[in-house]
């Protein structure tokens, strides 16, 4: 079911390019290390961290998920469930602001009357 998207043309210049840069920087930062030079070896390290989010990102990295074309009946009759009952509460909500309002009004009418 979980088929690979297709390598597109230059994708495996990337692959070649990314592969490259994580052996530079893991030999990089090694010998810096063994050279005694820490800066330089978290500099190599530090460079990692996009080149791993690049891999994870990658399109070849992906995987199709094939998702069926409805929901399963139990999902949908949820789901419906869920819009009814915030609509339901949407209707509060509106109905308890127009309230407030009216009080509101009825004050600024009716000064003398607040308590």
């Amino acid at each position: 079911m979980n088929e690979e998207i297709p390598m597109t043309r230059g994708s495996w210049r990337w692959r070649v390019g990314l592969a490259l840069f994580t052996v530079i920087n893991v030999g990089g930062a090694a010998y810096a290390a063994w050279m005694g030079e820490p800066i330089h070896a978290a500099v190599h390290v530090a460079l990692l961290a996009p080149t791993y989010m690049v891999w994870r990102r990658a399109p070849w990295a992906r995987r199709q998920d094939v998702t069926p074309a409805q929901l399963p009946d139990e999902r949908l009759e949820y789901l419906q469930q869920s819009v009814d009952v915030i609509a339901l509460e949407v209707e509060r909500i509106g109905e308890a602001q127009r309230f407030n309002d009216k009080l509101r009004a009825e004050r600024v009418e009716n000064p003398e009357r607040e308590r």
